[in-house]
């Protein structure tokens, strides 16, 4: 009798270990933004301050004209700390100093990604939109650059340059002009509008400016001088419409 009943006893112990426990519905969980970011790129992986170590050596490598070199150390300096806005611009102006021009784009829009608001990367971002005749993004990308900072005059000049080229005369004017009350000293703010007043048609505008260039820099009586402006943001037509305005100011 007794065996019988411990037979029962522990049967009725194993069905009720064997009970359905109660589904629980599943709900979805949403994560923060920092926490998808830390999933990412754990904070464990970030090494600032080798990051810091190696944008020095990728900038000495740059100065010193080995591009290659600047790029690879630079990329070290991106990997071990992504979210530094200033590693990344770093890498992507010097990309496009070496010409390598999609993957300068993506690295500051890396850069842009983690802090939109940073004036150097909105800078340099849209000069190489410039430059690759990237115009309409080039003018969105200046513009919010000298929003954040009205004083910005790489963005003013720059706009100048692009609005030109879009044949957007006033804009191109008025750029160009806020340009030469930041940095009265420099001519190729000086430059650009004379050009921006010759394609306006100002034929006397043009060349009043174009010789306040001159008095700042000699040189820009040479035709030759001129092909460095294309350091400066221009384009080759741009080139040659400023060598016309050059010819009518005469030597």
């Amino acid at each position: 009798m007794g065996k019988v009943f411990g037979w029962v006893f522990c049967t009725a112990l194993a069905l009720v270990g064997c009970q359905r426990e109660a589904a629980v519905p599943w709900q979805a969980t949403t994560l923060s933004t920092e926490a998808m970011e830390n999933l990412a790129l754990p904070p464990f992986l970030v090494d600032a301050q080798a990051a810091a170590r190696y944008r020095q050596e990728g900038l000495t490598f740059r100065q010193q004209g080995d591009l290659e070199r600047a790029i690879a150390t630079l990329k070290i300096a991106a990997a071990l700390d992504p979210r530094n806005p200033e590693g990344q611009v770093l890498l992507g102006w010097t990309q496009h100093l070496a010409g390598f021009e999609a993957p300068a784009i993506a690295a500051l829009q890396t850069a842009l990604s983690y802090s939109p608001e940073h004036v150097p990367a909105l800078n340099a971002l849209g000069i190489v939109y410039l430059v690759n005749g990237q115009l309409e993004a080039a003018v969105e990308t200046h513009t919010r650059a000298a929003e954040l900072e009205p004083s910005n005059e790489i963005a003013h000049y720059n706009l100048s340059l692009a609005y030109q080229r879009l044949k957007q005369g006033e804009q191109a004017i008025a750029s160009a002009q806020t340009v030469t009350e930041l940095e009265p000293g420099n001519p190729h703010p000086w430059v650009a509008l004379a050009l921006a007043h010759w394609s306006a048609g100002n034929t006397t505008e043009a060349t009043a400016n174009y010789r306040q260039a001159l008095g700042l820099d000699s040189r820009y009586t040479s035709r030759d001088y001129l092909d460095h402006l294309e350091q400066a943001g221009f384009s080759q037509e741009q080139i040659e419409a400023t060598e016309e305005i050059r010819q009518t100011v005469g030597p």
